[in-house]
């Protein structure tokens, strides 16, 4: 039998020797010129960057957070176009929506406060007085006079909130009375729009005098058998709400307008009871019989006139015979 023999055979290293050039791992460079990219787009964090919203252009509704065009809310008489929130208003200002144009005639437009009792505090009355006359461009918190609204002349009042809270001092009765006794003397209906924190306390007790003199000049207009209708705005609270604009022959009020004696808070410390919700709304109030009706500002003029219309009938058909 033949012997097979195996022969080791060594590596040839040269087989795999690196080629003496290497290939290339990037292309070559391309004509600059003739070679265009299309540019990567930049990648956002998903954070949009806030506009600035130009002042005087739009106002954002507290109640349903539109964003509202502020001639369009204007035009509606400050209240939203969405969900009918009533913005604050100033007295020139509704004065200007209810009477008929250039009929408005003002009365006691002169008629400023003094601190009769130098109060002081952080500030004094004189200095708080200067600062809210500058603010608002009225000389107290009530514009009255005598105006059209419809075919109805009528003696007006109606308070500014922005002049220190609206709240009642001796100018604000002295004006009002005033009002009511023009009202009666010229056999006309007397409204009066209220919005106030209540009575002054800079002025103390003068304040609280108000309240009975403005309640005595509207029990010699009701002997006259004239009518005097009270509208409730936001806020009406304390000492304005306790005399004239709950002694009203019609007493009606804004939607969601804040009406009440004291704060929900002082009345709950005090009777120690949980309060039902919506206290102390034109709404609760209505539906517990304080007042007569809720009327949406832009509707205001014309239930007005049907108002004065209606209590005004008797007296016009005796005036006719």
């Amino acid at each position: 039998m033949a012997t097979t023999t195996f022969t080791k055979k060594s590596l040839d290293t040269d087989v795999f020797e690196q080629p003496a050039v290497a290939p290339a791992l990037t292309p070559p460079p391309l004509d600059a010129a003739a070679t265009t990219f299309a540019k990567k787009p930049k990648v956002t964090t998903g954070k949009s960057r806030k506009r600035d919203i130009p002042v005087g252009l739009w106002t954002k509704c507290p109640k349903c957070e539109e964003l509202l065009f502020d001639k369009d809310l204007d035009e509606n008489q400050k209240v939203c176009t969405k969900c009918a929130h009533h913005f604050p208003i100033g007295a020139r200002e509704r004065i200007h929506s209810l009477v008929e144009t250039c009929s408005f005639e003002e009365l006691n437009a002169t008629m400023t406060s003094v601190d009769v009792l130098g109060f002081t505090g952080a500030a004094s009355y004189k200095d708080k007085l200067a600062a809210n006359i500058r603010k608002t461009s009225l000389p107290d918190a009530v514009v009255t006079g005598i105006g059209k609204i419809g075919e109805h002349r009528v003696a007006l009042g109606v308070m500014d909130f922005t002049f220190l809270g609206g709240s009642m001092g001796a100018v604000v009765g002295e004006k009002l009375t005033r009002l009511i006794e023009a009202g009666t003397a010229k056999n006309l209906p007397v409204i009066i729009i209220s919005t106030s924190g209540g009575a002054r306390m800079y002025e103390g007790m003068l304040s609280l005098m108000q309240m009975a003199k403005t309640c005595g000049a509207l029990a010699y207009h009701a002997q006259a058998k004239l009518p005097f209708i009270s509208v409730l705005t936001h806020p009406t609270m304390a000492g304005v709400m306790a005399s004239f604009a709950t002694v009203g022959d019609l007493i009606i009020a804004e939607p969601g307008a804040m009406i009440g004696f004291a704060g929900a808070r002082v009345i709950k410390d005090t009777t120690q009871a949980e309060l039902p919700p919506g206290f102390q709304t034109s709404e609760f109030l209505l539906d517990h019989g304080l007042i007569d009706a809720i009327v949406p500002r832009n509707e205001m003029k014309a239930q007005l006139i049907g108002y004065i219309d209606f209590m005004m009938a008797g007296r016009q058909a005796a005036a006719g015979n």
